[in-house]
């Protein structure tokens, strides 16, 4: 069987999902030149927990973690099947990792999940399985989650982390837009783009550091915090590209890289 590469997808706002532009195109042309995965694992920024959770429904609900968006945000529905078997595995390699995980047999695919995914494969016939943040261990302990999971795309499973590249929501009352960009985004990602190259891994665990605007950039770490899963899930010296997908509202770079 192909081993498929893993990704970091920004997913942005939840209106992506009514009005994808750029992302739309990227994440099409991305699925064209992927072999078609037998499953999907996806560690999402918007399910998190002290401790790594996953997600084992046979049918995942299509959760609309969001509020004071247009009604036909809401009416969107995102059917994948769940992979309870795939699920008990990837407790397996987190056990064997060291990493004390638990399962949730009841979690839904939330927007984090599910914006992306129906970009990517739209006929939402692959079988998901979620995977929790722990918003308080930081990028090392994510390094470690994407790592113990990088058996699994010799297998056919496709390993994904979805947040965002940067994500300051305060900053969308600043009155940044299409015509004028939060100065903090171009030089983040920019650093972050020329650490992968480098396969700096140590600059990359230690950004809130060296990284310009980290701050800004990222007040709290849980949306970043998927880009070291799916960078651990590519396994040693994996080749970084990046997907540039545009800036939506002046503040959410939209990021998108390919590891392997």
């Amino acid at each position: 069987m192909v081993t498929l590469p893993s990704l970091y997808i920004s997913h942005g706002s939840p209106m992506t999902a009514l009005q994808p532009g750029l992302v739309q195109e990227r994440l099409s042309a991305l699925a064209a030149t992927l072999p078609r995965p037998r499953a999907i694992v996806i560690a999402t920024a918007h399910w998190l927990s002290a401790q790594p959770q996953v997600g084992g429904a046979q049918a995942p609900e299509t959760v609309h973690d969001f509020f004071g968006f247009p009604p036909a945000l809401y009416e969107i529905r995102y059917p994948a099947p769940g992979a309870p078997t795939l699920a008990a595995r990837v407790l397996e390699l987190m056990s064997q990792a060291g990493l004390a995980a638990t399962l949730d047999s009841r979690h839904g695919l939330d927007h984090g999940a599910w914006v992306p995914l129906r970009l990517l494969y739209p006929e939402a016939d692959i079988p998901v399985v979620p995977i929790s943040i722990q918003h308080a261990q930081g990028p090392a302990h994510h390094l470690a989650v994407g790592r113990a999971l990088a058996p699994l795309r010799e297998g056919g499973v496709l390993v994904i982390g979805s947040g965002s590249i940067t994500h300051n929501l305060g900053d969308l009352r600043m009155g940044y837009g299409a015509e004028r960009e939060a100065p903090y985004v171009r030089p983040f990602i920019d650093w972050v783009e020329q650490r992968l190259a480098a396969g700096d891994v140590a600059a990359l665990l230690d950004y809130r550091r060296q990284a310009p605007f980290a701050q800004r950039a990222h007040p709290t770490d849980e949306h970043l915090l998927p880009l070291f899963v799916a960078l651990g899930a590519a396994g040693e010296d994996a080749h970084a590209q990046r997907i540039d997908a545009g800036v939506d509202h002046g503040i959410l770079a939209m990021d998108i890289y390919r590891f392997g």
